[in-house]
């Protein structure tokens, strides 16, 4: 547990609650013990004075002293009886404090004092002791011990305390269970909105609140919150569905005009072979370039659009070494000094669209090659692993830093954190494409080091382990073979 949670005002509610009812039970118990105890205690002293002064008076009742040239103590009866059961001490002394007679074993209880008063821990009352015309013949000390007084009230002291503890602790116990049982509500209301945080759904439905109190007004609010965040998140979507459906239509319909262009400069272009037009061809040679960048751009937007708006090409059961081996052709020629090496020697089948599988596996190399410094080392390679197949691109280039492996995958983020060591100019959109095509085949793209200290892309699909090709139902399911998968090889 963390250190702040042990402060009280970071204490769950239900906690809270209970401590608030706990100090509160304490509280009430302190005052009522102290003020019973109190009372119990004068009671139980005011008891025992009573039974000394009582039993002081019975002695003195029974003395009887009577005068003569030599002071004689009449005798009591059973003296040593009346003092055995309270083990107390008896004296009786004359009217001038001279003792005439104790009880076996009296302990020493000062002089004689009329009332009450303590000595040596015990209790001691005085009694005059008169003939029978009043006259005072001499005085009874009777005394007992106040250890069985204090041990009782010792015992009601510990007692109360033990009953204001358990008190307490019931007292918690009591407001722990009904603060749990009041929070109830609460936490399934709490339970829900992490769920739908987790899978960011709002059209999930809070719980139905069973009473009509705070809780259920607050079940109610949060019911009509997530109504309308459902209701503004599916006017978003809705606006955001037609705008990437505008954008793949606006694409497409961009790439008719822009091939017409690409058509009649080509034309244009060698039109003007002729000697002396030098200047008119160079022109159109970069009208030309201008317009194949552009349409490279519209086709790259026109995929990342299709893949918004959730319309990538129809999948099919393909060999991704084959694709591979085509896509590296296609690439080996604008190299460079570069080196590239192969390895599909073995087919490898996948469920996906051949056309964009092509594109990401040619992205990927051209990555490598717009930022490797010429006379590096490009890898192309393939295997299965765990039932997925995998693709890997890797370069002993300068590498990317670890804090930008993520952001490389975004939209128009050009550079890749490594330096570009060629002159041309990227959109920013290669990776993003090579992220959208593998997201779409239900696949995953990664990057860190390769062994040589470069680059390394991963990109890891669910393999098919029948060969055959697989058709939507109804579609034709005639296919093309295209050549073996080729050995692992040297471009």
């Amino acid at each position: 547990m963390r250190r702040g949670r042990l402060r009280p005002g970071n204490w769950p509610v239900r906690w809270r609650l209970a401590a608030a009812s706990a100090g509160l039970t304490l509280a009430i118990l302190l005052i009522f013990g102290a003020v019973i105890g109190r009372l119990a205690t004068e009671r139980i002293r005011s008891d025992f004075n009573g039974e000394v002064q009582g039993a002081v008076q019975t002695l003195a009742a029974e003395v009887r002293i009577v005068y003569t040239p030599t002071p004689l103590a009449i005798r009591v009866p059973h003296l040593n009886d009346f003092v055995l059961p309270d083990d107390a001490s008896a004296r009786i002394f004359d009217v001038n404090g001279n003792l005439l007679r104790q009880s076996d074993g009296a302990l020493a209880l000062g002089p004689p004092t009329s009332g009450l008063s303590t000595h040596g821990g015990m209790r001691v009352a005085t009694a005059q002791i008169s003939d029978d015309s009043g006259a005072p013949t001499g005085y009874v000390q009777y005394g007992r011990s106040l250890e069985h007084v204090d041990s009782t009230i010792n015992r009601l002291w510990l007692f109360i305390a033990g009953g204001v503890l358990i008190g307490t602790l019931l007292a918690a116990l009591a407001g722990l269970a009904i603060a749990d049982r009041a929070m109830r509500p609460v936490a399934s209301l709490t339970a829900r909105a992490r769920e739908i945080a987790e899978t960011r759904d709002p059209s999930r439905r809070m719980p139905e609140p069973k009473a009509d109190d705070e809780v259920g007004e607050l079940a109610r609010t949060l019911e009509q919150m997530l109504r309308s965040l459902d209701a503004a998140r599916a006017e978003r979507e809705g606006a955001m569905q037609k705008q990437r459906e505008f954008v793949a239509d606006a694409s497409h319909e961009l790439r008719t005009p822009l091939t017409s262009v690409l058509a009649n400069l080509e034309l244009l272009q060698a039109s003007l072979a002729a000697p002396g037009q030098d200047e008119d061809r160079e022109m159109v040679d970069s009208a030309l370039r201008s317009s194949k960048r552009m349409s490279h751009l519209v086709a790259d937007l026109l995929l990342l659009a299709r893949a918004d708006a959730g319309r990538m090409g129809e999948q099919r059961r393909c060999d991704l070494a084959e694709i591979a081996g085509n896509a590296a052709a296609e690439v080996a020629p604008v190299m460079g000094d570069r080196e590239l090496s192969v390895d599909n020697g073995r087919p490898i089948f996948v469920d996906g669209n051949p056309d964009e599988l092509h594109r990401m596996v040619i992205n990927l190399l051209d990555n490598a090659a717009h930022h490797t410094p010429p006379g590096s080392h490009i890898e192309l390679a393939l295997r299965t692993e765990d039932g997925d197949a995998v693709l890997e691109v890797a370069d002993d280039g300068p590498g990317i830093p670890p804090e930008q492996r993520d952001a490389i995958f975004d939209r128009f983020v050009r550079g890749n954190g490594r330096a570009d060591v060629t002159a041309a100019p990227g959109t920013g959109l290669g990776l993003a494409i090579v992220r959208a095509v593998a997201t779409s085949h239900g696949g995953t793209v990664e990057t860190t080091d390769s062994p040589r200290s470069g680059a390394l892309f991963r990109v890891r699909f669910k393999a098919a382990l029948d060969p055959s090709p697989s058709f939507p139902r109804g579609r034709d399911t005639q296919t093309r073979r295209g050549s073996p998968p080729t050995p692992p090889r040297r471009v």
